[in-house]
């Protein structure tokens, strides 16, 4: 990470940088705390995602204010220009993925006072990956660690197998007992929040490799457009 010349500047970037790690840890507590009340048809910890949801909002207002203010303020370039756009961009998916944590939350009502339709355990190890994979990101936001974020396909992978595996036992339950439809379509939505989680948490790590590299990997396929380069 570069050191400036004019400290104030240092200062602003260590703050955004501050906050994004801690809306990060704020999010992950929020999908944690969500699969955990739709386990458990809990409706004390499905509240405590919807409260975590409004201090989430906050710290994206915040943050989207504090790194226009540091572009308007600093004018900076290059790496550090790469840097706060993609802190922007980063915000943008922790608060995306604290409406899929909500909407995940939502459901634990359904289970409140029914059973599963099928086991939980699966569904539940698709979110340990995807919690990890957010935590991972954001461990490689702050050392700007390139490789390590490049890793993060593999895992987005497993993440989408188990979607379509869950997904496809969600249709054949109901198709085999159709008193299960209510539950088993609540538990088919929980599924594809947590696969948006994974995708979100891959976005995040994407953006490290623009800001080490200056190349965009999600649209870069392989090699530079010959019309932009990065400074």
């Amino acid at each position: 990470m570069t050191d400036h010349t004019f400290k104030q500047f240092d200062t602003d970037i260590d703050a955004m940088r501050s906050a994004f790690t801690t809306m990060g840890g704020l999010v992950e507590r929020q999908v944690i705390r969500a699969v955990d009340a739709v386990r458990h048809g809990d409706l004390r910890l499905a509240a405590q995602v919807m409260a975590d949801e409004r201090q989430v909002n906050q710290f994206h207002i915040e943050s989207d204010l504090r790194c226009n203010q540091v572009i308007a303020r600093r004018q900076p370039i290059a790496v550090d220009l790469r840097e706060i756009i993609a802190i922007l961009h980063s915000v943008n998916d922790l608060e995306r993925i604290g409406d899929e944590a909500k909407k995940i939350a939502l459901k634990a009502q359904i289970f409140a006072d029914r059973a599963m339709p099928i086991p939980f355990e699966p569904i539940l190890s698709m979110a340990d990956i995807a919690v990890d994979m957010l935590r991972s990101a954001i461990d490689a936001f702050m050392r700007q660690d390139a490789v390590a974020a490049e890793l993060m396909t593999e895992r987005d992978c497993e993440v989408d197998t188990l979607r379509d595996d869950m997904i496809k036992a969600l249709v054949a339950r109901m198709s085999a007992d159709a008193s299960t439809v209510q539950e088993s379509l609540a538990l088919v939505f929980v599924v594809q929040s947590i696969e948006r989680i994974g995708d979100h948490a891959k976005n995040i790590a994407e953006y490290v490799v623009n800001v080490v590299s200056g190349v965009d990997p999600r649209h870069a396929q392989g090699r530079l457009s010959t019309e932009v380069r990065p400074v």
